[in-house]
Parts: C-alpha cells; structure tokens; sequence
C-alpha cells in the first residue's frame, strides 16, 4: 500500500508539473520576464514546493538527515535530468543553444549557496533562536540574487555570442481564445498547492519506510523522496525543450536548485534540537559535494558552449550522467564490500 500511494504521488507530481510548464512560458510572455528568469525563480520555486513540504515535515519530526539530504540530493538528480534533456534536443548541445547570462548567474550563485552549508558545518555550533546563522544569510543571498538576475536581464554587462545555433528567447503569438491572466495565475498557484499537498504525504511515506526497513535516513532522501519530488523538473525541462523554450528548460534546474538550497533554511527553522548543519552526518555531506561538482559542470559547460560533444550531446552533459550514476554506485558498492 505504501508503495502504491507513492507511486500515485508520483503521477500526481508528473501530471502537474507538465501542466506548469506551459503556463510559466505563457506567464513569461505576457509578463515580460523572460524565460530564464521566469523559469529560474517562478517555475523553480513552484515544482520545489512538494519537495518543500518533505524537508520540513521530516525536520519538524526531529529527522535531520532526511530533511538535509532530501533537498540537497534533488540538486543532483534535477542537474542529471538537464542531461536528459540535452539528449532529448538533437540538433545542437541545449547549453549552447540556449545561452542566457541570466542562466550562468544563476549557476554561480548556486555554487555559493552551496558552499555556505559546508561552512556552517565546520564552523562553530552556534544559533539565534534556534537557527543557524548561515540560514539566514542563504535567504537574503536568494533574494539579492533574484534581484540581480533581474537587472541582468534588463542591463547586461555581458552578452553570449549569438551563433546560427542560438535559439533566441522571443515571446510566441496568442491566440484570443487563451485564458486570462488572472486566470493563468490562479491556475498556477491552485497546482502549487497540489503540489504541496502531494509533498506531505511523501513525507509521511519516507519516514514510515525508514523506520520500519531501517533504512538510511540519507539514501531515503536523497535517492527517493529526493527523485520522486523532483519529477516537476524532469517533466518541465522535457516538455519546455519539445517546446522550443529552451532558456525556460535551463532556467527552470538552475532556479529550481537555488531554490532547493531554501530547504535548508526551512529544515533548519522546522528543526527544534539545534543547528540542523550539526546534526548531520557524512552521508548528507556527499551529496552536498556531489550537487556542488555537477553545478561546476554545467555552469563551466554553459560558459564553454561546446556545439557537440560525444553521443551528440555536450561533454558537460556526459560529464554530469557519469559523476551522478558514480555517486549513486560507490555507496551501494561499499555496502556490498562492508
């Protein structure tokens, strides 16, 4: 039964976040924002909300290790599924195609975000109101990186250099007959809210298992409520590609990723026995050093902008399947030595 309803969450999380995909590029056109940022801050915060949700129901349940690695282990499973996409998209390597500052900001300011939790850790155990400091400091950095990717937008200092490969982020002609604006944000908030519905039962299931399997709390979180949450990603990087908004595709993993960083500082408030960075343990730290190296990847690939790599698809890209399928291998293969 537990598998069942997980599967169905699943679906669930599928179905909607294919639905988003659609109505964040319409909101980007209407708007004017653009895809990347629309994409990086408004779908990524969106499709993170389940995950959200899992982060902070397993914190506030005294588990620090499934709510530190739930969020951290989906920036690698959503980093690996940008791979996906790139195999999806035929005609040219995705990260050369869909060039956009806004993008390699993102990228950059992610690789901070990711730092400052290996600082708390090794810093000394302290706490204002029982809150790590650093959580603090990793919300006010979102925020002024929001703001910061916006004016880039806007104001760019720097401009990638447009090729006959370049697909450029140009808003699409509407038909009347479309939905209102009005009616397209409430359509999305509405799915917004299913989303973190969803996000609490997958909770209540991962804590279940790890009890009664005496599972990893860390392998729990980061190989499976970590994926599961993170479907949005995998279906809106898809289906953006198939729709030709590539920038959105790009855009929506790194946003989404910085964002995911946020569940720290949920897990950290929602955790009452202290710093949540003190309570955690190695394992957590690997997918920490694991999200970091595949988000130096991409953001060097998006700089690069290699046009084709091996098996038709960027090198960063088949560097960044090969170092997930690693991390996912060497802890099963030092269970089985052990």
């Amino acid at each position: 039964m537990l598998l069942g309803i997980f599967a169905a969450c699943a679906l669930g999380i599928l179905l909607g976040g294919l639905r988003m995909t659609g109505q964040a590029d319409q909101i980007a056109d209407r708007t004017g924002l653009g895809e990347a940022l629309v994409g990086g801050v408004l779908l990524g915060a969106a499709t993170s909300l389940s995950g959200t949700i899992v982060s902070l129901t397993a914190a506030m349940d005294g588990r620090a290790s499934l709510a530190f690695s739930n969020g951290i282990g989906g920036i690698a499973a959503q980093t690996a599924f940008l791979a996906l996409a790139d195999i999806l998209h035929r005609k040219i390597n995705l990260e050369h195609a869909a060039a956009d500052l806004s993008n390699v900001f993102q990228g950059a300011l992610l690789m901070l975000m990711l730092a400052l939790p290996l600082f708390a850790l090794t810093g000394p155990d302290v706490a204002i109101f029982g809150v790590h400091p650093v959580s603090i400091l990793l919300v006010a950095i979102y925020v002024a990186g929001v703001i910061a990717t916006r004016r880039i937008r806007e104001e760019p200092m720097w401009r990638p250099v447009e090729t006959r490969d370049t697909i450029p982020d140009e808003p699409e002609e509407e038909s009347d007959k479309g939905p209102s604006t009005p009616w397209l944000f409430a359509s999305f908030v509405a799915l917004m809210l299913v989303m973190g519905a969803i996000g609490w039962v997958i909770a209540q299931i991962a804590e279940t298992m790890t009890d009664r399997y005496d599972l990893s709390a860390s392998v729990v979180g980061a190989l499976m409520t970590a994926v599961v949450t993170s479907l949005p990603e995998l279906v809106t990087t898809l289906a953006a590609v198939r729709r030709g908004a590539l920038q959105l595709a790009v855009g929506g993993i790194i946003g989404g990723n910085t964002f995911d960083t946020l569940f720290l500082t949920i897990s950290d408030v929602g955790y009452r026995e202290g710093s949540l960075y003190h309570a955690i343990g190695p394992d957590d730290l690997y997918w920490l050093a694991v999200g970091l190296i595949m988000t130096a990847i991409l953001t060097l690939g998006q700089l690069y902008r290699q046009r084709e790599g091996p098996g038709g698809i960027g090198l960063e890209s088949a560097a960044m399947l090969g170092v997930y399928a690693v991390a996912i291998a060497l802890p099963l293969l030092a269970g089985g030595s052990a």
